[in-house]
């Protein structure tokens, strides 16, 4: 399984950004995926997530900006992003983990950080 994310870079405040997470190896009705966040001197955050059941999940303080979308014949997962602030500004790294494994169990949309198996290398994201 490899992820590769892109879409991320300078925008001002209140833009939006579409990041990809382009998944080989992964089949999104057999994984539970999810994007997450670490900006300077913080913990790594989830921000949004996509079960195996099709089921999406976005915190209650990205609701209304944040969403999670998948395109299989693409074979990639997108974060959207809306109304950016500079507290968006960060790495955002997408992550996967098989079904039946852990968390991804088809009825969990998300997990913790600890609970994903794979990992991208992440995009920076820096909103001014």
């Amino acid at each position: 399984v490899q992820l590769v994310e892109s879409g991320g870079g300078s925008v001002r405040a209140g833009g939006s950004l579409r990041l990809s997470c382009s998944a080989s190896g992964v089949f999104y009705t057999s994984y539970c995926l999810g994007w997450f966040r670490q900006r300077p001197g913080a913990e790594r955050e989830g921000v949004a997530a996509l079960g195996a059941n099709g089921g999406t999940f976005i915190p209650n303080s990205m609701k209304g900006r944040f969403s999670i979308s998948q395109d299989n014949a693409k074979n990639t997962v997108y974060l959207h992003m809306n109304s950016l602030t500079p507290e968006d500004s960060a790495m955002y790294q997408c992550a996967a983990s098989p079904l039946g494994v852990g968390f991804c169990d088809g009825t969990r949309t998300g997990g913790t950080q600890a609970e994903y198996k794979y990992w991208g290398q992440g995009t920076q994201v820096t909103v001014s």
